[in-house]
């Protein structure tokens, strides 16, 4: 299939004027490669796992979450060419999906309410609001990390959940607004810890966020390459 085609189909999943003001330019095809597409692989992040798994699978297209050219390149560090030596050697286009994809219905939080047994479910201006029939242990065990809890989190209750870095002040009054007793999201900052209003539940990024890019690769036929971090907890 021509590369314009698969970038048509995704755009109509993910458009583009879904994205916030962050994403401008960081979407979308940032790295072209050949242009007749037959293979696609999807992951979260382009790692160099990931990478290496993509061009060993043949895939001609990778689509992820995360773009790998946050910054405007200047230089090409080690790291930096670790990842785009690849990616240039095999003609591997690279397309990302971010914010827009957030957003976007059937995306990563709409994904999270399913995982999560949501109902009743609201949306959020990012992120989603609902009933959740789990306790704590099993919210876990259903993104397959271990949570940390920040206050008196009473579940099964109504939560607000946003995808990624979703602590936000404003994001955590409106699903308070929306009836929420708690709020899930990752990558907590002790500030917000202290001040929110609504007791908080941290997972990681990648629990939050995968599930949405696996749930398109299935959707699409396309091969998903998981790739987690590390992580032990230690007491």
């Amino acid at each position: 299939m021509d590369i314009r085609a698969v970038i048509r189909d995704l755009e109509e999943i993910a458009p583009p004027d879904g994205a916030e003001e962050m994403d401008k330019g960081r979407i979308g095809l940032v790295i072209e490669g050949t242009h007749e597409i037959d293979r696609v692989a999807c992951a979260l992040d382009a790692t160099q796992a990931v990478i290496s798994a993509s061009v060993r699978s043949g895939a001609d297209m990778l689509v992820v979450h995360h773009t790998p050219l946050w910054t405007p390149v200047t230089t090409v560090p080690r790291p930096l060419a670790a990842i785009l030596k690849p990616v240039l050697s095999a003609d591997l286009n690279v397309y990302v999906m971010h914010t827009n994809f957030d957003h976007a219905s059937g995306g990563i939080n709409d994904t999270l309410a399913e995982l999560l047994r949501l109902t009743s479910v609201a949306r959020m201006s990012l992120g989603v609001c609902g009933d959740c029939s789990l306790d704590l242990p099993g919210l876990a065990r259903c993104l397959g990390f271990p949570l940390r809890t920040w206050g008196p989190v009473t579940l099964p209750g109504r939560i607000g959940v946003a995808g990624g870095s979703g602590f936000d002040p404003a994001l955590i009054e409106e699903a308070a607004s929306l009836g929420a007793r708690a709020y899930l999201s990752a990558e907590l900052k002790h500030s917000m810890a202290r001040s929110s209003p609504l007791p908080l539940i941290e997972s990681t990024h990648y629990a939050l966020e995968a599930p949405g890019m696996r749930r398109l690769a299935e959707r699409m036929g396309w091969q998903y390459i998981d790739d987690p971090p590390l992580m032990e907890t230690w007491r």
